[in-house]
């Protein structure tokens, strides 16, 4: 027999900053097999349940992966219920209304040859507390055999085009020409029947056979310029797409740009009319200065984190919601709109904050409405293949002399205002621009974040600091 903690911890795997992410290659058949018998035993502990959902995006291995997980639960007597491909919040909305527990494999915007699988309770996404008890599980299984083939259930997709289709009367988008950037995203085949539905002219864009690791916070030079030239072509009103596993979306305007996620999520809960807001430390400023909320609470980055204050939030306020600075919306309570109750749905999500941009734009262009906030603009970029140990020596050396990493990235003269630790190293600096340095908890990447009064400035923080740290003797210039 095998033991589950002993084959993760050999794995080389480890929790990300939303789910277990790793290469390909390490997870092996009896790597999934641990993970899934060790989530069981957990989540056997607090609920009662006979089935498990599964779904997958549409990685060369994820299949591979989904049924590796379905036969562990056969081992275990439980019957998995697969639901194919379909975007992680799908899979999460259809088990948490059946009340089981669900897992999703994707590595969500990471390349192809890494892979993850994520953790759903019957109640939502697991914890943080839930990951380092999946970690530590002394589950015994056999060692691994041939793994079943997998047929499936529509009843996800179903359930949630129906989530949004049902909020809407059928001509609300009548009139609307939205492009749909399919790429390899796990939800391509969902989005167009969601907006033909409720009465959009739809066109779809560049479906790709192979998997594209879409970032929705470092959009590439090269996906800018897509969007710009589909908005002329085809003379659309807004672009909508997503990352890989469909839980983060990436909403162009009638112009062809890019919406920042945090902008998306700050429009989409003044929509909703939320009272009270978790939302990461890297989110931008004008959530708070625009003054719709009654309560910002921010966290460290990752769903986990913001999810882990809606509780507290929910003592005091009725309706409560977060989003990420990669546009995924979690949805903390019940809310009513339109005289319909829309369900919570605690997990990163991606349709329901293009609805409620283009419901905010029914009468005027997406671009005014971002214009009528302040002008508070973020950017973000990342070095890839960038050991996450040499990040670490750049944040710790940063954390104790703040200043002397200001002037190594080429800031002289400049002087720090507030230096937040909460996750990375975010620097507030007097002029009011801001620098947040953090490595990526879900591959070998430096994140750099800057928010700045113009686009123009935010980039030029972004490429300088990246720069300057791309550079060899970085370091040896911090330890000087």
């Amino acid at each position: 027999m095998l033991l589950s903690s002993d084959v993760i911890k050999s794995s080389g795997i480890y929790f990300g900053t939303s789910g277990a992410r790793g290469l390909v290659t390490q997870f092996t058949n009896e790597v999934c097999a641990a993970f899934t018998h060790s989530f069981v035993a957990t989540q056997r502990q607090h609920f009662t349940f006979n089935h498990v959902a599964i779904a997958i995006d549409n990685r060369p291995s994820s299949f591979r992966m989904a049924m590796t997980c379905a036969k562990a639960l056969e081992h275990l007597g439980i019957e998995a219920i697969y639901y194919g491909v379909v975007p992680t919040p799908a899979l999460a909305y259809a088990a948490m209304q059946d009340n089981i527990p669900s897992i999703m494999v994707t590595g969500s915007h990471i390349p192809f040859d890494r892979n993850g699988l994520k953790f759903y309770r019957p109640d939502g996404e697991i914890s943080k507390a839930d990951e380092q008890e999946i970690l530590c599980t002394l589950a015994e299984f056999p060692p691994f055999d041939d793994i079943p083939n997998l047929t499936v259930n529509p009843h996800a997709a179903r359930l949630y085009i129906q989530r949004y289709t049902s909020l809407f009367n059928a001509t609300f988008l009548t009139g609307k020409r939205i492009g749909i950037y399919e790429h390899s995203s796990a939800g391509r085949d969902l989005y167009s029947k969601i907006f033909s539905a409720l009465g959009a002219e739809v066109i779809a864009l560049e479906r790709s056979d192979e998997f594209v690791p879409i970032d929705t916070e470092a959009v590439s030079n090269e996906d800018i310029a897509k969007a710009r030239g589909w908005s002329k072509q085809y003379a659309l009103d807004a672009i909508f797409s997503t990352d890989g596993d469909g839980d983060r979306p990436l909403v162009a305007d009638e112009n062809g740009t890019w919406l920042r996620g945090d902008i998306l999520g700050l429009l989409c809960a003044n929509a909703l009319h939320i009272e009270a807001l978790a939302i990461p430390v890297n989110s931008n400023t004008a959530i708070e200065s625009c003054a719709y909320f009654s309560h910002v609470k921010r966290t460290r980055i990752g769903s986990p984190y913001v999810i882990a204050e809606f509780s507290a939030l929910a003592e005091n306020y009725a309706t409560i919601a977060g989003f990420e600075a990669n546009g995924g919306f979690l949805l903390g309570s019940d809310v009513k709109f339109k005289q319909h109750t829309l369900k919570a749905l605690p997990t990163r999500d991606a349709v329901l904050p293009a609805l409620m941009l283009f419901a905010e734009a029914k009468h005027k262009t997406i671009s005014a409405l971002v214009d009528s906030l302040p002008k508070r603009v973020t950017h973000s970029n990342r070095i890839k293949n960038f050991a996450t140990e040499r990040s670490q020596i750049i944040l710790t050396l940063g954390q104790e002399n703040p200043n002397r990493l200001l002037k190594a990235l080429g800031f002289e003269g400049v002087s720090i205002q507030t230096l937040d630790c909460t996750d990375g190293l975010r620097m507030s600096l007097k002029d009011g621009r801001i620098i947040h340095l953090r490595p990526s908890g879900n591959a070998p990447e430096l994140r750099c974040y800057a928010e700045a009064d113009s686009i123009e400035i935010a980039k030029d923080l972004v490429h300088t600091c990246l720069s300057k740290i791309a550079t060899n003797g970085f370091v040896d210039l911090l330890s000087e």
